[in-house]
């Protein structure tokens, strides 16, 4: 059987189990495990969990559940809250100040938790009510909230580059930096949406309630003294200090990756039991609790995706679909836009993870060859899958919004989203334009790459 035969069969059966609503995890091993026992030596199948366990043994990979408790820590706790507690306060005399607390909250919290759902749900929980208290759309804080949340897998630490890095065989600190420029701008330019968005509102309101302005609470002047101001840094300053911590160690070189990730872990759990009192073991529960269902289901996708990758180069499907796409000689920024397309689709029905790991062996050696820096690359490649994240049919951060404010119409939700993702496509314009927005900081901290 050829190999163009065995791919499609190999594409089919993967889209075929997904589609029967098996965990991705599942359907993604027990396909590899299929093709395994009717196109690989027979011995294979005995290797299973041996190719599974050599694949994971990553020093890097180490970093993620530790990540992950750290953002457990922060999420289980009142951080998100007081984070955007302080914001708002400082920020409450800018047009659409709110809507612009609601992104730097997010942006902060997703550089300390590096999970997007839990920055969706621990900031939206408090600024999506606070924004519809104050008169503001439930599309537009739902948008907010949902765009705010993508920049978790961007900012580092991001659980979403740490496999990237794996799957591309790339420095994870220089990535890190990478995602630094391009997460600023996209916290910009959602500001900057914010602002815009607020004045429509604003000037609809006023011409709606002319007569009584008292009517709509989006009219309401709210004023904050400097006492004020002043008395919610405390709430913010601890999480600085954390997030300082972590980069210091980071790119100090004090730390590696993995180790920094332990810091961050034991820093948090520090700062929460001594500003929130949470230490005693009824309290550690829920955390412990969270960090090890998120880490397992992560690693088991991450494992059986790895085994997946491995039939496929086995079978030689990736180093056919490569040589396939280098045949047709296309332009090198046809080929750029081709395979952001497919990443694109693919994030209609698969999770960063997934489309990370499946599509590295294919994509990777075709950029490379075309001349394309594959640490900017990873950076673009986040973006459009921070996409994936925010539009339908999956848009894992519309549901998170649904859970926590299912008044909101879906309708609205997803309207309230698109802006978003058309300036995320600006975002990714932007970068091919101008790559320096993402490799200055990493060449200015580490020296240019080693070819």
């Amino acid at each position: 059987m050829s190999t163009l035969a065995v791919g499609l069969m190999y594409g089919g059966a993967t889209l075929a189990v997904m589609a029967s609503g098996m965990p991705i995890a599942l359907a993604l091993g027990a396909v590899a495990v299929i093709f395994m026992y009717y196109f690989m030596p027979a011995a294979s199948l005995d290797t299973v969990t041996q190719n599974v366990y050599e694949e994971m043994a990553s020093i890097t990979l180490l970093a993620i559940p530790l990540f992950i408790l750290k953002g457990a820590a922060i999420g289980k706790s009142k951080a998100g809250q007081d984070l955007y507690s302080a914001l708002h306060v400082w920020m409450g005399r800018i047009p659409g100040g709110l809507g612009i607390a609601n992104v730097f909250a997010c942006a902060l919290f997703a550089a300390m938790a590096g999970s997007s759902p839990a920055t969706c749900s621990a900031i939206g929980s408090a600024g999506i009510p606070e924004m519809r208290k104050r008169g503001y759309s439930g599309g537009f804080a739902a948008g907010v909230i949902a765009a705010g949340g993508t920049l978790g897998i961007l900012l580092p630490p991001s659980i979403t580059m740490i496999l990237y890095a794996v799957a591309a065989e790339q420095s994870l600190g220089r990535l890190f930096l990478a995602g630094i420029g391009p997460g600023l701008l996209l916290v910009l330019l959602f500001a900057t949406y914010a602002v815009l968005r607020f004045k429509s509102e604003y000037n609809a309101a006023q011409r709606a309630y002319a007569a009584d302005p008292a009517q709509h609470p989006i009219l309401s002047n709210e004023r904050f003294t400097m006492a004020m101001r002043f008395g919610a840094l405390p709430r913010v300053l601890p999480f600085v200090v954390l997030l300082s911590g972590v980069m210091i160690a980071l790119y100090g070189g004090y730390a590696t990756p993995s180790e920094t990730a332990g810091l961050g872990g034991i820093l948090a759990l520090v700062l929460i039991a001594s500003i929130y009192g949470v230490w005693r073991p009824r309290d550690l529960g829920p955390i412990l609790e969270s960090t090890l269902k998120e880490s397992t289901m992560l690693m088991l996708i991450i494992g059986m995706s790895l085994l997946y990758s491995y039939v496929m180069s086995y079978l030689h499907i990736s180093q056919a679909a490569a040589q396939a796409i280098v045949a047709m000689q296309l332009s090198r920024w046809v080929l750029l836009g081709a395979i952001l397309v497919l990443v694109v689709v693919l994030g209609f029905f698969l999770p960063p993870v997934s489309i990370i790991l499946m599509t590295a062996p294919i994509i990777l050696p075709p950029l490379k060859d075309a001349g394309f820096d594959l640490i900017w690359f990873g950076v673009v490649m986040t973006i459009v899958m921070e996409m994936g994240l925010i539009h339908p049919p999956v848009g894992l951060n519309i549901f998170v919004i649904r859970n926590i404010a299912p008044d909101i119409p879906l309708r609205d939700v997803i309207w309230g989203t698109l802006p978003f993702v058309v300036l995320m496509a600006f975002a990714v314009v932007l970068l091919c334009l101008v790559p320096s927005i993402s490799t200055f900081l990493p060449n200015l901290v580490m020296g240019p790459p080693s070819r």
